[in-house]
């Protein structure tokens, strides 16, 4: 049955890009027809070359390897995807073209780059429609895959938790394996044995996929379960521990003569921090002009609800551990710490004010510090930034902790933005963080803020 469900998948998918390329083609034709009436052939002389070009598509899309069955992409990631792909397979369709028609029909230059763009939003549009039934379908139980997940520590329950908060990516977990003094269960699942035990768990669970939950592993360890799981051809996953998900990269130097490893920079510098620089100026003036009325109307309510100032300023850890002032809205009493000094904010918080619950639900109270970004204080995207008295604390128990001051802190980051804010791992965090820091583009940095957008509407960690 799952594996009808997958082939049933497969194909709607692949007739889906078919049907939306094809209607690229058409609505590019009738675009150019607006614009030239007189100079194009009727549309029944097109039709050889809107097969073409859905078939250089499909073509294409298949060695890219867009129809793997993909279960946690975002909509984000599927527009880059399609986007370099569709835009390979309209230069392969235009000279397919012109090798079959020579010149005996014209292809107008203006025609192309209309199908080419239409081509990339529609096929984008059809996928994210396909996603959705997909993930509608394995929700209900359609087209699962088993899961047994390895290690059941702090991030195996995370696993666990991130799979049972998604029904849609139709993960289904059959239980863990642990080696060291597991309970009969673990959050309601099973623990089925230890990684001994592996070759037979997955012959009899009939087990897809296996998830490495083991962070803290001895590469040997990890070596050893893996070549386990691939003797009953399963997909392996491995959860990356600290120094994988940091890692830097190296390149081999000499100090006169001498032989030196240097490690990867990964301070920004040079035009890519002008760049970065330059997209926080353009982006955070654009919003703060946006938001400016929901601004005044969040402050004229924040002096109606209660007494006190509208914004709140408190002092945060920057770009190379340098404080300074950062601003939101007050949406606590005020001197809210006075008598218990600096402590996290918990749900149901007793400090905070009525019209501070709404604020804050919808991360409304941020908004002032896009007036920190126009100053410098800070970026649009980056390591969200921490009160000096706990930078202290996390630095003496948290590998490379301190690095994540090497670049500006940020209004919202890939931490944020992958579910780890409110009362979540602070080592987590910070794993994303430097990822974040390390793997640095303007595209990524785009996606954060997309997906931010998103998630501000639907997480309900923010309290």
């Amino acid at each position: 049955m799952r594996d009808r469900t997958s082939w049933l998948l497969t194909g709607s998918l692949v007739m889906m890009d078919t049907l939306m390329s094809g209607l690229a083609f058409a609505c590019g034709y009738a675009l150019r027809l607006q614009s030239d009436y007189e100079n194009i052939a009727p549309f029944s002389d097109y039709w050889g070359m809107l097969l073409i070009h859905a078939a250089s598509i499909v073509i294409v899309f298949f060695f890219y390897r867009l129809y793997q069955r993909q279960r946690a992409t975002s909509h984000i990631d599927q527009f880059y995807a399609v986007f370099g792909a569709a835009s390979v397979g309209t230069i392969v369709a235009i000279a397919l073209v012109s090798l079959v028609y020579k010149n005996q029909l014209d292809y107008p230059r203006l025609m192309m780059v209309y199908i080419w763009t239409l081509t990339i939003f529609l096929v984008w549009f059809g996928r994210v429609i396909h996603s959705r039934f997909q993930w509608s379908l394995q929700a209900r139980g359609y087209n699962q895959a088993r899961i047994l997940i390895v290690g059941a520590g702090e991030v195996g329950r995370i696993i666990l938790q991130r799979i049972q908060q998604s029904p849609g990516l139709g993960y289904n977990v059959i239980g863990f394996v642990e080696d060291h003094d597991p309970p009969s269960t673990l959050v309601g699942v099973a623990v089925l044995g230890q990684t001994s035990d592996l070759s037979r768990l997955i012959e009899t669970h009939q087990i897809d996929e296996v998830i490495i939950a083991m962070p803290e592993a001895s590469h040997q360890e990890i070596l050893s379960i893996m070549a386990r799981c691939e003797r009953e051809q399963v997909t392996v996953k491995v959860f990356p521990d600290v120094f994988q998900i940091m890692a830097s990269e190296v390149s081999i130097g000499d100090l006169n003569g001498l032989p030196l490893l240097t490690m990867r920079d990964t301070a920004l510098r040079g035009w890519r921090l002008t760049l970065k620089r330059s997209v926080d100026i353009v982006i955070g003036a654009l919003a703060l002009i946006l938001f400016s009325p929901i601004m005044m109307l969040i402050a004229i309510l924040i002096k109606l609800d209660s007494s006190g100032p509208v914004f709140y300023v408190q002092e945060r850890m920057g770009l190379d551990a340098n404080p300074f002032e950062m601003l939101k809205y007050r949406s606590m009493v005020a001197d809210a710490e006075a008598e218990t000094g600096p402590v996290w904010t918990a749900e149901s918080d007793p400090r905070r004010t009525r019209f501070g619950t709404i604020i804050r639900q919808f991360s409304l109270d941020e908004l002032p510090q896009l007036i920190n970004v126009l100053m410098g204080d800070m970026s649009m995207v980056g390591p969200r930034p921490e009160r000096p008295v706990f930078v202290e604390q996390f630095k003496k128990s948290i590998p490379r902790y301190m690095d994540r001051h090497r670049e500006k802190s940020g209004i919202t980051g890939w931490a944020q933005v992958n579910g780890l804010r409110g009362d979540t791992s602070i080592v987590e965090r910070t794993k994303y963080d430097l990822w974040y820091i390390e793997n640095w583009s303007l595209l990524l940095d785009f996606k954060i803020l997309l997906r931010t957008g998103i998630k501000v509407f639907r997480d309900r960690k923010a309290y």
